[in-house]
Parts: C-alpha cells; structure tokens; sequence
C-alpha cells in the first residue's frame, strides 16, 4: 500500500506533467473567468485542478488561498474591460469557446495587444485584491493606515484609504510569477514584467482623494480624506491611450545585462509607465481559427466615419461593408415624476447599420 509520501510525491510529478504538456502563457489564469461561481478556487486540492495556473502560481494558491476569489473576480474584469476598450477595432477582445488561453494564440506573439493584456491584466489584480482589502474580506489586510497627518492643503486624512501597497504586491507576486520563473534575460519575459508594472503604475498614478465635511449645518469647520483607486474603466482606459502609444522594441545587450530598447533608434526609450511590444500584429481582418481571430466579417462598424478606429473602411479592412435599415425600440417622451420616478414611452425608430461584408 502506498505511503501518503508517496501519494504526495505522485501528485507532484503529476502537476508538472500537467504543466509541461500545457504550454503556459502568463495570461493562462484568466480562464479562471469561465470557472463556475460555485466552484472553489482555493484549499490543496482545488488549487492543484486549477488548469490555468502555472506551477508557482499554484504554490500561491495554496499559501494565500483567500485572495483567490479576488483573482477569479480580476480575470473577469480583465475580460469585460479589454471588450470595452476595443469594442470598435478590429481586435475587439474576442474570446476562445474554451480551452486556458482566453484570448488564443495571439497572446503568444509578443504583439502590443499581448502587452494591453498583461497590463490590464497586472492591475485587475491589484484592483480586486485592494478592494478585498478595503471591504474587510481579507484578513491579512484592511485599509491604508499609514496615511494619517494633515495634508499640506490642510485637510485631515482619515477614513478608510485603499491599501494599494498590498494589492500591487500581490500582483507582483503572482501576475509576474509565470515570467520570473522562465528568467528575465530574454524578451518576452522582459516584455510582459515591464507591461505588468506599467499596469499597475496605471492604478498609483491615477489615485484620487474623497473628502466628508464635518461642522455645524453642513459648513466645512473639518474636512477629512481618504485615498481612492480609480474606476478600473479609467484605468482601462488610460492603459488604451498607452496601446495606441505603445513602442517596438528589441532585446539589446548592456554590459553585462539585457535590456529592450526601441527598435527606431530615433525613438526615445519607453518610460515605466508605456507599453511596450516585440511583434508586429496581425491585420485581424481574416479568420484564423488557429490563432483565435475571428475575422471581422459581420461586424457591425460606423459607416459616417471614414479615419476613426471604428470607421467601416478600418474595421472591415477596405471598402468591404455593406448598408441596411433596421427598426429599433427606444425609450422617448419621458416625464418626471414629483418624487423620484422617470415614465417613458416606447417608439420604434428606423436606422442605418452597416457591416462588413462576409
């Protein structure tokens, strides 16, 4: 009869094998998105079903198993976020029917929507797990009570500030794992650690203050604040501005060390807070079941609108849309009631659609 080593030991050996014949992405954990609800994400032995994790990130697990649920969350918001942002571009976030690598093999070409992905990525997580943090669903954690003291423009800091500083610690430690784990000397794992700071630099820079009163009918004798994170959809969005300014880059050597450095020499060297990428993309304009681009035929697009990312001659890659009437209902005539209620009426409109030609 086997000895529980022995059993522990084969339970290893079968993980890793589990790990060598799945090729790991860095991205692979946000296929914990498709996961049900019902379903654990954390303790020994769910951690180690965990299909999306790499060998490290299991390890994670299986010490700090109450942030997991906060990671389930962040690999949801990473999905619902990137559709937002791209909604009207040709690589609109698209997902694969199943199977850990969400977003298909386009992950995997160290392209700049591998880069958006990462950074999103990197500060979901800071963002779930900060607000686990905040809301008391941690124990290890709670609210940023290092900020305390009078600001300089004189009001009181107080109240629950989010702690940041653990959430973005957390990300480093299990967002970063998959590229640490491989060794930072060539230039996909350089590429994704510094799109995953970028991420979360996206949240520290974009911090914001709420501030109470406090006096005798409602004057402000006492103002006291507290520090905020962002909306993810303004960090979602700031990480866009970065894709659009994203640089192309290469690996180099310095002295010593390696480092990526742009591949334009004209080009000043991306600072921590850009996005960065070593592949040109693909068009998306055809399907490619292989590498998950669903093409853009059928694809709704902006036929006013000849320049913009969403214009149908960009999205459908040429001239190749076609136009159509469609009848929709929308709320009008709406009142106000006295209290608080809004009465609409229901009215059918016609309008124009266009979509790209099959």
């Amino acid at each position: 009869m086997p000895t529980v080593s022995a059993v522990n030991l084969t339970a290893q050996l079968l993980l890793l094998l589990l790990w060598a014949t799945h090729p790991t992405m860095a991205t692979n954990w946000l296929s914990l998105a498709r996961m049900p609800r019902s379903r654990p994400v954390s303790g020994a032995a769910p951690c180690g079903r965990l299909r999306g994790l790499s060998v490290g990130q299991v390890g994670v697990c299986r010490a700090r198993g109450e942030v997991m649920e906060s990671v389930r969350k962040a690999a949801e918001m990473v999905i619902e976020e990137c559709q937002h942002q791209f909604r009207n571009r040709r690589w609109n976030c698209s997902t694969t029917p199943r199977g850990v690598n969400v977003f298909g093999r386009v992950m995997s070409q160290g392209t700049r929507e591998a880069a958006f992905v990462h950074a999103l990525s990197s500060a979901a997580v800071a963002v779930a797990v900060t607000r686990g943090c905040s809301r008391g669903e941690l124990e290890r954690c709670g609210c940023d009570r290092k900020v305390r003291g009078v600001s300089p423009e004189g009001f009181q800091w107080s109240g629950c500030s989010d702690n940041l500083s653990y959430g973005v610690a957390f990300s480093q430690t299990f967002v970063d794992e998959t590229e640490r784990a491989k060794g930072m000397s060539a230039g996909r794992p350089l590429m994704n650690v510094h799109n995953n700071e970028a991420g979360r630099k996206a949240i520290l820079h974009n911090m914001q203050v709420e501030c109470k009163c406090h006096g005798v009918s409602g004057s402000c004798e006492l103002r006291t604040c507290w520090k905020v994170m962002p909306p993810f959809r303004r960090v979602g969005a700031v990480l866009k501005e970065r894709f659009d300014g994203a640089t192309e880059v290469r690996l180099s050597r310095i002295g010593s060390r390696t480092a990526l450095l742009p591949r334009d020499p004209q080009v000043k060297p991306p600072a921590a807070r850009d996005l960065v990428y070593l592949a040109v993309s693909p068009d998306f304009c055809r399907l490619d079941p292989n590498n998950g681009i669903p093409g853009t035929a059928g694809r709704r697009c902006n036929g006013t609108s000849r320049l913009a990312p969403d214009g149908c001659e960009l999205v459908c890659c040429g001239p190749g849309y076609r136009a159509g009437r469609a009848e929709v209902v929308q709320r009008c005539s709406c009142k106000f009631s006295w209290c608080c209620s809004v009465r609409c009426q229901q009215c059918k409109n016609t309008v124009m659609i266009h979509t790209c030609r099959e």
